[in-house]
């Protein structure tokens, strides 16, 4: 109970005002485009490997290296991440020794206590505002914790939460390797923005001797490249027009606020998919595989198949976890109804503590609900335009509806609150749509006159390879010729100060 109320006390904004420029300092010198972690890996790359001998101090190496890499964003969340890993530990062993009955009562004390810890952290305040605002006049004197949120917290929880439910559902063994386990959880390259992954994948990988992969590394060093290039050219430059516009976009036309919109549903893809680029291919280096996050979701032709594409190791946990034991699509239609809207509402308000992440889950529900009660969810399970090089007309169609679709939710997502959605929307249409946007200034903007086109025409050639930098000409001279122009553009072109990603703060 005191390390309990020393913890919530070290997470309070009063407490840290003191130690507020050191965070800040170390934030952005562990973030993935910064010189920290230019430092950070190498480093970690060469110990790790030259620990090839021993499985246990290796794993041990990467555990150590991986608390580190969190610490540095904030060393006193260390302690909440250590419980969750120990928690889950305990249960698992516990689950596999009790009786069927007691064991789903640990299983489900292990998902209570790790949803509260996240409840409290992510959730209390604006749930109590909420309420403040409804029944006392937005009076919340007193009852408001004002708790610092820790980075990654909602990845490492649900990532700590599948293993246990797997225990309990049998379909993974529990580990007595308590080393491998916390590496599990806090595996650095997806501690902060995941891709979630389950123990069934992972986990094995850190109970296993792993060997040096030069292919697998030089495909993580290619794919690494490329998720630097959607990030620090694309998401980071779109973002300097995006804000601007969104800061004040009373005062601009409709034109400029349709091309902001559009500008933002790329930057969040380019930001997003980016850090999973970066974040699997660093994992291949150290000779792990994790899973796939994003496969070019924005060549989608209806809103199933962009969710089927859309930050996958997400939609994958709510459907396994959450929408399937609540009876799925083998239901009524009524029931269909409710588990849709459930997974969609938890799904948004999984992103944040606002009215407007779970506006945007209900937005993208109703946009399922036809294709789910139709039967027509599945439709599209193949790659877009196979085997062709280009789509058809239609397909084409489909795709520009779904991204139009898709941007307008992300108009809601990127909203200050709903009533700044709406209006957003609204302005759009309401006067100057077809005049001139807001014009851009070269070099700030210019580079995105290539760096769009770059990324349309890449991703589209490699809609069908395991990432969007997978396939290079055969001869040598030019694959490095085109990762000397993407290094080039990169140092070139990003921007002076490290932007952090978007997803650090869910």
């Amino acid at each position: 109970m005191v390390l309990g109320n020393r913890l919530l006390c070290f997470c309070y904004n009063e407490a840290i005002s003191d130690c507020e420029k050191s965070c800040i300092f170390a934030i952005k010198n562990m973030l993935f485009n910064s010189l920290g972690f230019a430092l950070f890996l190498p480093v970690v790359f060469l110990i790790y490997w030259l620990l090839r001998r021993s499985l246990r101090w290796q794993n041990f190496f990467v555990l150590a290296a991986s608390y580190f890499f969190y610490g540095c964003w904030d060393w006193r969340f260390l302690v909440l991440i250590a419980f969750t890993s120990a928690i889950s530990y305990i249960s698992g062993l516990m689950i596999a020794r009790l009786p069927r009955g007691h064991a789903r009562w640990m299983m489900w004390g292990n998902v209570v206590v790790n949803l509260l810890i996240l409840g409290v952290f992510k959730y209390y305040d604006f749930f109590v505002q909420s309420f403040a605002d409804l029944f006392l006049g937005g009076c919340s004197d007193g009852l408001l914790l004002h708790l610092v949120l820790p980075v990654g917290i909602s990845f490492y929880t649900f990532q700590a939460l599948s293993y246990t439910i797997d225990v309990y559902r049998m379909t993974v063994q529990p580990t007595r390797d308590v080393v491998a386990f916390f590496a599990y959880v806090s595996f650095f390259p997806q501690l902060v923005a995941g891709p979630i992954e389950r123990a069934s994948s992972l986990l094995p990988q850190f109970t296993a001797t792993r060997r040096f992969n030069y292919a697998l590394a030089v495909d993580g060093l290619r794919q690494m490249l490329w998720g630097f290039f959607k990030k620090m050219v694309v998401a980071d430059t779109c973002a300097l027009y995006v804000d601007r516009v969104f800061a004040e976009y009373q005062q601009y036309t409709g034109s400029t606020l349709l091309l902001a919109a559009i500008l933002f549903s790329i930057q969040i893809y380019g930001d997003f998919s980016g850090y999973s680029d970066i974040a699997i291919g660093c994992a291949k280096l150290f000779g792990i595989r994790l899973r796939r996050n994003f496969n070019v979701p924005y060549f989608s032709r209806d809103i199933a198949e962009f969710w089927r594409r859309w930050h996958i190791s997400l939609t994958s946990w709510f459907r396994d976890y959450v929408y399937i034991p609540l009876g799925g699509s083998r239901v009524g239609r009524g029931r269909i109804v409710f588990n849709t809207f459930v997974i969609f509402l938890l799904s948004g308000l999984w992103h944040g503590a606002n009215w407007t992440f779970v506006a945007w889950g209900a937005y993208h529900a109703f946009l399922f609900m036809p294709l789910i009660l139709l039967g027509r969810n599945r439709r599209h399970l193949d790659t877009v335009a196979e085997g062709r090089l280009l789509p058809s007309w239609f397909e084409a169609v489909e795709m520009l509806i779904t991204f139009i679709l898709a941007a307008i939710g992300w108009v809601i997502f990127r909203s200050e609150s709903i009533s700044d959605a709406i209006s957003y929307l609204y302005a759009i249409f309401a006067q100057g749509l077809f005049a001139a946007p807001l014009s851009v200034a070269v070099p700030e903007y210019g580079i995105l006159l290539i760096a769009l086109p770059l990324l349309l025409v890449v991703e589209w050639l490699n809609r069908d390879k395991e990432h969007s930098f997978a396939r290079q000409p055969r001869r040598r001279w030019m694959r490095w010729v085109g990762y000397m122009l993407l290094i080039f553009i990169i140092v070139c072109y990003m921007q002076t100060s490290e932007m952090p990603f978007i997803y650090f703060q869910f």
